[in-house]
């Protein structure tokens, strides 16, 4: 697994610069996951899709995340044909269209679409939206209309470190039910595609099976207190999505990397030499 670099060894760059909260706050590139839900077919806790990262991606290199990517201009495009008017409303439409396309393009599968595709019609999308490249002609030709409401919004986060590239990800929240679908991976930016509980997430991230930075891992320990889809619908309705911004806390003589305290994670810090950040 790729090791993420560790803190202080940023260029020169000291870690009070690197998360100096003075002045602007960096640019960040706005992007998108997704959260998919399905069913244990064995009876157990909910499982959720993760992807593997390739070792060469630069950002969470041989990084378990979820899938998900970057918001393009033919998605913010999309977002203001459908409707949206105001920066805020075309921001959070074209994060959830650019959710709907990027998982389709990594891992196979249909999800914010009125229309229950079967296996080969999928698999077609999937293929016209690889030459494509944008959504908007992949849905005209398979005739689909897009049902965006079904993405649940999660959390966002946006980190100010100053070493790294920034991204503005908003996470979403899908429910593919039972399952029974079969995943294709895009062996690009990808190498493998799994479908885990989070807390067996947790537990292959703590025997070094795999790498989770340290969003996925706060992620993770939130969404391992549900039992179910309509449990964590629940608990977004308690605490909505908000923006998450880690920062740097000194306690005892250690820095600790911490989110807030009240946005509906059990675990909120963490020592920042064992912090993960891509």
């Amino acid at each position: 697994m790729a090791k993420p670099p560790r803190a202080g060894s940023m260029a020169g760059m000291d870690i009070e610069q690197e998360y100096d909260e003075s002045g602007e706050d960096p640019p960040a590139t706005h992007a998108a996951t997704l959260v998919i839900f399905r069913r244990d077919p064995t009876g157990g806790p909910p499982q959720i899709l993760m992807v593997e990262r390739s070792a060469a991606m630069k950002f969470a290199g041989g990084a378990a995340v979820f899938p998900g990517g970057r918001v393009d201009d033919a998605d913010r495009a999309l977002a203001e044909a459908l409707g949206a008017s105001d920066e805020e409303a075309v921001h959070e439409l074209a994060a959830r269209i650019a959710a709907v396309r990027e998982t389709l393009e990594e891992t196979g599968l249909v999800v914010g679409i009125r229309q229950r595709p079967t296996l080969d019609e999928a698999r077609r999308a999937r293929d016209i939206l690889l030459g494509e490249g944008t959504l908007g002609p992949t849905l005209a030709a398979m005739n689909w209309q897009l049902d965006l409401d079904a993405l649940v919004p999660f959390a966002r986060w946006r980190p100010k470190h100053r070493h790294m590239r920034i991204y503005d990800t908003r996470f979403y929240l899908a429910d593919l039910g039972t399952g029974a679908v079969d995943l294709l991976v895009d062996a690009t930016e990808n190498t493998r595609l799994f479908w885990t509980s989070a807390a067996e997430a947790l537990d292959h991230a703590d025997a070094g099976r795999i790498s989770v930075i340290f969003p996925t891992r706060r992620n993770l320990e939130r969404l391992a207190q549900f039992g179910s889809f309509d449990d964590a619908v629940a608990h977004v309705q308690e605490y909505p999505s908000r923006m998450i911004t880690p920062f740097i806390s000194d306690e005892g003589g250690a820095k600790w990397l911490r989110i807030p305290e009240d946005a509906g994670y059990p675990v909120t810090g963490e020592v920042l030499d064992s912090a993960a950040r891509g």
